[in-house]
């Protein structure tokens, strides 16, 4: 039955993409010989453009580009190519380039100007009129530059005025965070909640649409820094300085790898944007001891540019867990009733230093190196009391417990890269090959102190290591083809190895403790991943198709060294996809896509090692997991008017083998959280976002989830299917009361979400910010984080066997007061949040 339904989605698969190429003809191939012209609009600015091409006497062609508006020398063009009623050229110099298609309906070539942002251009038969054109019109005339052209770099067009809030792509969707005011002063997890589609809790646990099985890059790579148990708390204390753009793709294609139910989240690291020299210092001081210092810095020849970033943070952190349960009691029958209350105060200091060489030895060929480290350490001292009943007697038992837990995470990773590129837009073969270790050092020390004679006095010291190898290797070929049609295969190669090593002594006394064999540990986990994948894309009049597939083949091994296991897995698999645009004009397109996916549990989840939390607490793996699988289905409609954006999707996503948390109660009120695959589960929502100009000088950007979920919970003791409708919002307001002063208002709520064996209860946050630019090199900065207080997380668990009620209130309120400085003759980094009207911009 189930290879029946695999077979009727490959066949669904395969006539959606048929259908694709049986829509209208390729756009009918055009002269480009001669002058052509058109302009940049961005809000009110405007940049005039003239393109002038030459047969060059070749079999080729030859030209120049003028910035009417910026300077009346030409800028010599290359990579000039006209087939198929396509029209592209570049700049490479100053990383411009133009795609175009010949609208026949305009005589004009309409297509994308791209130069870091990426805008519309559509370019008129012709030199520009003598009379400029008016705002009503189209473009304003004669408009002051966007931006003047500096010193040190290639003279001509540089459009960085206003950078793209939203980009949206066949398969993804790119937001600019660097305008969120959370930056400066937060870390990733405070800035990926007011990312669409994201949510975080206060434990750093991320989700796409509530779902948390999410794989989370950098830079396009894997990353081992978001491996294991210690990934929320790498989140939340991962400075976003660090970054400039988060991209979500919630149904990637087969040029993925097929990792995480519910997507990819790609955080895209800062880099050199022009010739020059350019850098930036950023302070950030805050109450309790917050505090943070960021360097970061750029040089860019011709051929070389050596770029730098440096984060130091310093961000005392405290909670509040308050748990009560109720289990019932095997000798009476009755229910026992506990209840734990535990305060903890903690520090984090966070380091990150990055360098990187990227090496141009001519137009065609590129070399890169980098390396990146980030360190951790984390101290917290937490407080607890414990109230229950005995079994049989139901007489009162309790403890206290003083603990001391140490964290120490390094990571370092080192990536090299080349690309070459060859005759044609967009052919060229790129391989990368990176080494990522983390090394993990856990330890806690605990005193519990019996309050009742039942209970018993106990000194503890747990340690946990983990040492995290990833291994990563790919290779990229893509090249266009007749039709305007791209080819692109690859192969990549992921091979990780992790070694957990746990220890543990107890003892009635710090002094007389002593191993206890129970608590020691030894266990190996090696996976190698190969894939390979082979994606086409082509327009088909205003239909455009993306077909993909990937073979990707698994090999686990596991041994745990102290009971002498040892065990194999693997499968081989194909993972298909298809994504679909149909542009109905210049303003409005719809997509639609479907994927399989599937979600590999942590390495950690196949340890079956019992692994201490607290004295009522413990967790396992289980080495008989299997991956999820998930069917991945989305439906859109994109709208734009000038600088506003409206998106709507509607997705559905089928999930088989669900890997989830199991709470199994032990007795005693000792209760142990494992991993088991579920039967199944399905989820579905609406999703809508809306970002632009309101009204002169205030700008939003809000979204909205309507998310539904159900769960087969049969395995788990419930008699019926579960379901529930979570919604959500997050919104964010900016007001630009002058040109120099930016006020911010973010916020987000999440309802009511439905876990394997309960629900998180409703939660929401608050964050203000201002900024005042004194000029283009100093900003002030005052952000207030969870200004309402109103962050926490509430989990409610609620079985035949088990009733829990487990509510962490994290103390995360602060206010931060920054400023920031940059420095050099490259084109700078807007320090600041200028949103102007650029909430959002033309696709990418």
């Amino acid at each position: 039955m189930l290879c029946s339904k695999r077979r009727v989605r490959l066949a669904a698969v395969a006539s959606l993409f048929v259908l694709a190429m049986a829509t209208a003809p390729c756009a009918q191939a055009q002269e480009v010989v001669g002058s052509w012209h058109g302009v940049l609009v961005v809000g009110a600015n405007v940049l005039r453009i003239v393109v002038r091409v030459k047969d060059d006497g070749k079999g080729g062609f030859s030209g120049e580009m003028v910035s009417l508006d910026q300077s009346p020398r030409g800028i010599p063009l290359s990579d000039i190519k006209l087939a198929n009623g396509h029209f592209s050229f570049a700049i490479p110099a100053a990383q411009i380039s133009f795609d175009g298609q010949w609208d026949a309906a305009k005589s004009a070539w309409s297509g994308q100007f791209k130069q870091g942002a990426s805008l519309p251009l559509v370019l008129d038969k012709g030199e520009f009129p003598a009379a400029p054109p008016t705002p009503a019109q189209a473009p304003a005339a004669a408009a002051k530059p966007l931006v003047a052209p500096p010193t040190k770099t290639v003279e001509g067009v540089t459009v960085t005025g206003q950078s793209q809030a939203i980009r949206t792509d066949i398969d993804r969707r790119s937001y600019d965070i660097t305008k969120d005011l959370q930056t400066t002063t937060g870390s990733v997890a405070d800035v990926l909640r007011n990312v669409p589609s994201v949510q975080v809790d206060v434990q750093g646990n991320v989700s796409l649409r509530g779902d948390p099985n999410v794989t989370i890059m950098i830079d396009g790579k894997p990353s081992s820094l978001f491996n294991g148990p210690s990934r929320g708390q790498v989140l939340q204390n991962l400075p976003a300085s660090a970054f400039e753009r988060v991209e979500v793709m919630t149904n990637p294609s087969a040029a993925f790898r097929p990792d995480g139910s519910a997507g990819i989240i790609n955080l895209i690291p800062k880099s050199a944007k022009a010739l020059g020299t350019s850098g930036s210092v950023r302070v950030n001081v805050g109450g309790a001891g917050r505090d943070q210092l960021g360097l970061s810095g750029y040089s860019a020849g011709k051929t070389v540019t050596l770029s730098g970033d440096a984060v130091i943070a310093h961000d005392p952190q405290s909670a509040t867990t308050k748990d009560h349960r109720e289990t019932p009691d095997p000798i009476s029958g009755q229910a026992l009733d506990s209840s734990q209350t535990t305060e903890t105060d903690a520090k984090a200091n966070v380091a990150i230093l990055r360098g990187a060489i990227d090496y141009d030895p001519d137009a065609k060929t590129h070399w890169s190196a980098e390396l990146r480290g980030t360190g951790i350490g984390f101290k917290s001292r937490d407080d607890s009391l414990f109230a229950g009943e005995t079994p049989g007697t139901l007489a009162p038992e309790g403890f206290t417990r003083l603990g001391t837990t140490s964290l120490d995470r390094l990571d370092i990773a080192a990536t090299g890269s080349w690309r070459r590129k060859f005759e044609g837009d967009g052919h060229e073969l790129s391989a990368s090959f990176t080494q990522d270790r983390s090394t993990d050092r856990r330890t806690r020390d605990d005193t519990l102190t019996g309050t009742t004679p039942l209970i018993p006095s106990l000194a503890e010291d747990i340690r946990a290591d983990i040492t995290a190898d990833v291994s990563h290797m790919k290779v990229d070929y893509s090249r266009p083809l007749p039709g305007d049609a791209k080819l692109k295969a690859g192969y990549e190669l992921q091979v990780d190895g992790d070694v957990f090593d746990n220890a543990g002594l107890q003892g009635p006394t710090a002094a007389g403790e002593v191993i206890n064999p129970a608590l020691v540990d030894a266990f190996k986990f090696k996976q190698a991943v190969n894939g390979a994948y082979v994606t086409y894309q082509r327009p088909f009049g205003a239909v455009t198709a993306l077909a993909g597939l990937r073979v990707e083949d698994t090999r686990i091994d596991l041994h745990d060294v102290t009971s002498a296991f040892k065990g194999r897995n693997g499968d081989t698999h194909l993972y298909p996809s298809l994504h679909l645009a149909w542009k109905v004009s210049d303003a409005q397109q719809f997509t639609a896509s479907v994927s399989e996916r599937i979600q590999r549990p942590q390495p950690s989840d196949y340890d079956p090692f019992r692994i201490f939390v607290d004295p009522f607490n413990f967790r396992s793996g289980n080495p008989d997991l299997k991956p999820q699988q998930t069917w991945s289905y989305e439906a859109g409609w994109q709208y734009r008017a000038g600088a506003t954006i409206y998106l709507a999707t509607a997705y559905f996503r089928d999930n088989r083998r669900g890997v989830t948390d199991v709470v199994e109660d032990l007795g005693g009120g000792v209760l142990l959280t494992t991993k088991e695959n579920l039967s199944s589960s399905r989820s579905g929502g609406l999703e809508l976002v809306a970002a632009g100009q309101v009204i002169k000088n205030v700008t939003v950007n809000v979204s909205g989830d309507l998310g539904w979920t159900e769960i087969d919970g049969a395995a788990l003791g419930f008699t019926a299917t579960r379901s529930a409708f979570t919604p959500s919002v997050r919104g964010v307001i900016n007001w630009q009361v002058t040109p120099k002063d930016l006020f911010q208002i973010q916020g987000a709520m999440t309802a009511k979400r439905l876990t394997p064996q309960g629900y998180y209860e409703p939660s929401g946050i608050v964050n203000l910010g201002y900024r005042r630019k004194f000029n283009d090199d100093w900003s002030l900065f005052v952000v207030t984080r969870d200004a309402l207080a109103s962050i926490k997380s509430v989990l409610v668990i609620d079985t035949p066997a088990l009733k829990d009620r487990m509510e962490t209130d994290a103390h995360v309120r602060a206010v931060f007061v920054g400023f920031a400085y940059s420095f050099g003759g490259g084109r700078r980094r807007d320090p600041g949040f200028d949103y102007g009207a650029g909430a959002a911009a033309a696709p990418r």
